[in-house]
C-alpha cells in the first residue's frame, strides 16, 4: 500500500528499525493477522516514532508496546506536512473508506454558489459540492463567516435578491426592506422585468468569474468617458464607486475561483535531494507529487537585492574549456522552463482520466484550505493560481522553486 515494506521480527526488531529513515512520512503497522486493522499515522521523524513504538525494551510502557503484535512495517517518506496529509488521506481511504473523514476531521469547505434552479438566481454560502454544479461554485473561503461576509458586501454592489424562497411573482406582495432601500430589483412583486433581472444576474456571475475585473473595467470606462466629456461630478461618483468595489475585492482570498476553472500549482519541499515536489490543484482535486530537479539551478539569494543575477533562477550548463584552459559557464533558462513544462504535463496526464466524486473534491479542498489559510509564518511552500495550467506564471514559479528549495535544504 505504501512505498516501502519491511518484514518485522518481534524477537529482533533492530534490523527492521535500522532501515527506517530519520525523516518525515506516513507509516502503517500490520499485525500477523491480515484481518486486523492496521495502525496508520504520520510523523515528522519516522525513525524516532517507530523506535518509540517498536523498541522492545523492558522500560517501555505497556500502552506503547506494539512489538509483539507487528509483522510488517510500511512507510512512505514525505517532504512536507502538506504531502504527508495528502498521502495519509489517500492511504486512509484505501483502509478505512468513508470513515477517513471522521478520523482526519475533514469538514466541508466554505463556498459561494450562484443558484440557477429558480428563474430568479441568487448567491448564497454553502458547503455542499456536486460535480454538476462546479460552474456555479466559487471557493474555497477560509470559513463560512468569511464567505457570508464577502457575499453580503458583494451584493451591496448589485440589486440581486437575497431571499431564499423559490419566487412566484405576485404584484400584491408588499416586498421587503431591501426593495424599499432600492437594494433589490424586487422580482417578488414584478418590480422589474425578467430581462432586467437576468441582466443583473449575468453581471453578478461575471463579477464572481473574473474576481471583480468585469465590474472594475465597466466603472473605469464610465469614469473615463465622463471625464473626457468634462462631466466631473459624474466622474467623481464613478470613482467613488470604483473605490467601493476595490474594497470589496480586497476581501476576496487568492484561493477563491470558479471551481470548474480552479487551477493552482503548489510548490513543496521534497524528501529527495536536489529537488522540490510539485502538486496541481485542478477543479478541486489535488494531483501529484511530481519531482522537479533543481540540479544546476542558480539558487535564490534573499539577501542579494533586486539587481542580483540570482533574482531570476538560471540553469548553468558546462561547455568545453576555453583557449586559456578555463571552464566556461553558460546560463540557460530554457532548461528550467522545459523541466517545469514536463512536470506540468506529468501532473495533467492523470487529470484527464480521473473522475472524482463531489465528496472527494470536498475532501481535497479541505486539505488544501488547511494548508493555504495557515498563518504565513507556519505555511511552508507556495501556490500560484491561474485559469488553466498554460497561463501559470513560469518565471515566478521558478523563483518560488528556488526559494522553497533554499529554505528547506540550505537553512
Amino acid at each position: 500500500m505504501l512505498a516501502h515494506s519491511i518484514a518485522f521480527d518481534p524477537a529482533n526488531p533492530a534490523p527492521a528499525l535500522a532501515q527506517i529513515p530519520a525523516q518525515s512520512g506516513i507509516f502503517a503497522l500490520f499485525a500477523a493477522d491480515e484481518r486486523a486493522e492496521p495502525y496508520l499515522s504520520r510523523t515528522p521523524d519516522l525513525k524516532r516514532r517507530l523506535a518509540r513504538f517498536l523498541d522492545a525494551r523492558p522500560t517501555q510502557s505497556k500502552r506503547l508496546r506494539l512489538t509483539e503484535k507487528i509483522a510488517r512495517i510500511e512507510y512512505t517518506p514525505t517532504g512536507s506536512d502538506f504531502e504527508s496529509a495528502l498521502r495519509l488521506y489517500a492511504a486512509s481511504m484505501q483502509i478505512f473508506g468513508d470513515a477517513t473523514r471522521k478520523r482526519m476531521h475533514l469538514h466541508s469547505p466554505s463556498l459561494l454558489r450562484m443558484s440557477s434552479d429558480n428563474a430568479y438566481p441568487r448567491v448564497y454560502a454553502t458547503g455542499k459540492i456536486t460535480k454538476l454544479a462546479l460552474d456555479d461554485l466559487f471557493g474555497a473561503f477560509p470559513s463560512r463567516v468569511s464567505a457570508e461576509k464577502f457575499c453580503d458586501e458583494m451584493l451591496n454592489l448589485f440589486e440581486l435578491r437575497r431571499c431564499h424562497e423559490d419566487l412566484h411573482p405576485n404584484p400584491a406582495f408588499p416586498g421587503c426592506i431591501y426593495s424599499e432601500m432600492k437594494m433589490c430589483l424586487a422580482p417578488c412583486f414584478k418590480g422589474c422585468s425578467d430581462e432586467r433581472y437576468e441582466e443583473e444576474a449575468a453581471s453578478v456571475r461575471a463579477f464572481l468569474e473574473t474576481r471583480g475585473a468585469s465590474l472594475i473595467a465597466k466603472i473605469t470606462a464610465e469614469r473615463d468617458t465622463a471625464s473626457t466629456e468634462m462631466e466631473f461630478e459624474k466622474a467623481a461618483q464613478a470613482h467613488a464607486r470604483l473605490l467601493k468595489v476595490q474594497a470589496v475585492i480586497a476581501l476576496l482570498p487568492a484561493a477563491v475561483h470558479q471551481l470548474s476553472k480552479l487551477t493552482a500549482l503548489i510548490i513543496q519541499p521534497s524528501f529527495e535531494e536536489e529537488g522540490v515536489a510539485c502538486f496541481l490543484l485542478t477543479r478541486g482535486v489535488i494531483l501529484g507529487p511530481v519531482y522537479y530537479s533543481v540540479q544546476g539551478m542558480r539558487l535564490h539569494n534573499e539577501q542579494s537585492g533586486s539587481t542580483s543575477l540570482y533574482v531570476q533562477p538560471t540553469a548553468v550548463e558546462a561547455v568545453p574549456l576555453s583557449a586559456e584552459g578555463v571552464a566556461v559557464q553558460v546560463a540557460s533558462r530554457n532548461v528550467l522552463e522545459e523541466r517545469l513544462q514536463n512536470a506540468l504535463t506529468a501532473l495533467m496526464t492523470p487529470a484527464a482520466k480521473s473522475k472524482p466524486t463531489g465528496q472527494t473534491i470536498a475532501d481535497h479542498l479541505c486539505l488544501f484550505s488547511r494548508w493555504f489559510y495557515r498563518p504565513q509564518a507556519r505555511r511552508i511552500g507556495e501556490a500560484f493560481f491561474a485559469v488553466d495550467p498554460d497561463s501559470l506564471p513560469t518565471r515566478q514559479i521558478l523563483r518560488a522553486i528556488s526559494r522553497v528549495y533554499s529554505t528547506s535544504h540550505l537553512a
